[in-house]
């Protein structure tokens, strides 16, 4: 177990095995609403002051989006990672994510694509690793016309990220 502090709430975190040799401390706040609650708070009140929106992937960050945008007042956008049959011209970018270790899709509605252009976004999400997820939020939000502001996360992993806002850092275990 890796024990953390997400503010103020204490939690043990499972060590995983993802990758043969490589194991991490497994961050998950979906149903932990308290976790969720405290994270967020966190983290709205480090955003910049010329945030226009927040842009989130799903599925495990989003109810800490959900979080950030009811205190900071900001909305937010969700990229999804399946093209639905109700999307008006979507993005969609390839991504390995370390978690998973297989190719996702990250897809923008093209109906958002107004809640983005010319604005500044933060994007958000649970935990930054590998960058992947990151790269491909900030191809798609500058593809649109958006400004990445800032990157807020509950835990940057691996290698510090000096771009992202980060309530905590995990190591990689190998």
């Amino acid at each position: 177990m890796h024990s953390v502090d997400v503010g103020g709430v204490k939690r043990d975190l499972p060590i995983v095995e993802v990758a043969p040799g490589v194991s991490v401390a497994l961050f998950n706040m979906l149903g932990d609403t308290e976790v969720t609650e405290a994270a967020g708070k966190a983290l709205a009140a480090l955003l910049p002051a010329n945030i226009d929106v927040l842009v989130t992937p799903e599925v495990k960050a989003l109810s800490l989006a959900h979080v950030i945008s009811r205190e900071s007042g900001l909305p937010y956008v969700v990229i999804r990672k399946t093209v639905k049959p109700y999307m008006v011209e979507p993005i969609a970018r390839d991504v390995i994510s370390i978690t998973t270790g297989k190719p996702q899709l990250l897809v923008l509605d093209g109906f958002d694509v107004a809640k983005i252009k010319g604005q500044k976004v933060a994007i958000v999400d649970d935990v930054v690793s590998s960058g992947g997820t990151l790269a491909s939020l900030r191809q798609i939000i500058e593809e649109v016309g958006g400004e990445v502001a800032a990157v807020v996360a509950v835990f940057t992993e691996g290698q510090e990220r000096e771009e992202v806002t980060a309530l905590g850092h995990l190591p990689l275990f190998t």
